[in-house]
């Protein structure tokens, strides 16, 4: 046991590790603003999400190493915080000064439930206290107005759209320009121009996150987004099945292809629980999403089962993180938020800028 002194506080913290960046919290400037006060110790730990995962681990591994290794400590007191790490890019930082991390909810096939998970993702980042944005960058079928249950028109200042915003998070999508009951029959270069405003031509202002839901597949609306800004990283929704997950793969390829980091996979629709006996049926299959995340080494992020409440919470616009906050859905839901903030994270403090694309994949005839 040593004695009680900044030195020895310090030096006993450092046996506490980031179990993702592997390098203890001294040594990542995660402890601020150490006070010593007779047998009191009181300190600041910053971590770089207010999603992390292992926020409570921290904090009571923090506790446990100074009473182990400390003599005669009396009360600790650890304020929680966060900073979140912002990617660092230059052009990002041009197009979109105030927000810190860009990130593409895709799917390589449509009916994988994409904009249901981008929605609760966003949603549940923001209960845990980050600034969150979301584009509905599905020009052709935007989901996310009814998903929020919002029928309003957003307003312009200063010539520029400001985002409407609901369940803490600030969204924009076409939906909220058309007429809904007007299909969008636009060809690709008009989609794309359309995404490329809601990026430039809208008051985001300061956000930690800013997600955007992709339509399916690999076409106009994908290029010209990671042509517009480098993006912190893409998440791939798949389901278990194998038509699903070879789609998945073919969005996995186009995303390294252009220098857009992978943060993981999502399986959605991974089970399903039945509400009377309690017996699991894996209607699609299962662990697909698990096996491909391990086979093309890649995070995974996690499974989601099916369940009428997420389709009802949709259709209601009351994501089940906010309609059943407390239930098994709303935990797993939100266990993935936290798991992809990690995976930001590590990628923002330990990956290179990523480099602007300059090339439009296909054929160049």
């Amino acid at each position: 046991m040593q004695p009680l002194t900044e030195e020895n506080v310090l030096n006993a913290l450092r046996l506490v590790k980031d179990p993702d960046l592997h390098r203890d919290i001294v040594a990542l400037n995660f402890v601020k603003n150490l006070q010593i006060k007779g047998k009191e110790i009181s300190f600041t730990l910053e971590l770089t999400t207010p999603a992390c995962p292992v926020r409570d681990q921290f904090k009571a591994d923090c506790e446990k190493a100074l009473r182990q290794n400390i003599e005669g400590v009396g009360t600790v007191d650890i304020t929680m915080t966060s900073n979140v790490t912002p990617h660092a890019n230059t052009q990002k930082d041009v197009i979109l000064p105030g927000v810190k991390n860009t990130i593409a909810v895709a799917s390589g096939k449509g009916g994988v439930g994409k904009s249901t998970v981008a929605v609760n993702l966003a949603v549940a980042l923001a209960q845990d206290g980050a600034k969150v944005g979301l584009v509905d960058a599905d020009v052709y079928g935007p989901s996310i107005p009814l998903m929020f249950g919002i029928n309003e028109r957003p307003r312009v200042s200063q010539n520029k759209l400001v985002p409407l915003e609901k369940y803490g998070v600030k969204i924009m999508s076409i939906g909220f320009l058309v007429d809904p009951m007007q299909a969008v029959i636009w060809r690709g270069p008009m989609a794309s121009g359309a995404v490329k405003q809601f990026v430039g031509d809208v008051k985001w202002g300061d956000l930690d996150y800013l997600i955007f839901d992709l339509p399916p597949g690999t076409g106009d609306i994908q290029l010209t987004l990671v042509q517009t800004i480098p993006l912190t990283g893409a998440v791939i929704v798949t389901t278990p099945q194998d038509v699903a997950l070879a789609d998945a793969r073919k969005g996995l390829v186009m995303f390294n292809k252009v220098n857009v980091p992978v943060l993981g996979i999502v399986e959605n629709m991974s089970y399903y629980i039945c509400s009377h006996c309690g017996h699991r049926e894996n209607i699609f299959d299962s662990g697909g999403g698990s096996r491909t995340a391990t086979e093309l080494g890649v995070p995974f992020l996690g499974e989601i089962p099916l369940d009428t409440k997420v389709r009802v919470g949709g259709d209601e616009g009351r994501p089940i993180v906010v309609m059943e906050e407390e239930s098994p859905q709303a935990q797993v839901i939100r266990q993935i938020a936290r798991n992809l903030a990690a995976q930001v994270s590590i990628r923002n403090l330990v990956a290179p800028q990523t480099p602007k694309v300059e090339i439009i994949l296909g054929n160049q005839n």
